[in-house]
């Protein structure tokens, strides 16, 4: 199955509660974490919900 890198480029300060349940749900912490995820459409559904706050990459 194809996996993809997603990296945390900024902070959820400010964002609602769902965003920072969806970092938290991604494994990601603080800014530079980088956390490796099978390609699903559960898994692209939370990039979606915080796409303004990660950057992926296929691997």
């Amino acid at each position: 199955m194809a996996q993809v890198k997603v990296t945390q480029t900024k902070s959820v300060i400010g964002g609602t509660s769902g965003q920072r349940d969806t970092m938290r749900s991604l494994g990601l912490k603080r800014i530079g974490d980088s956390v490796t995820k099978d390609d699903s459409p559960q898994v692209r559904g939370m990039i979606r919900t915080v796409a303004h706050l990660v950057t992926v990459e296929e691997v």
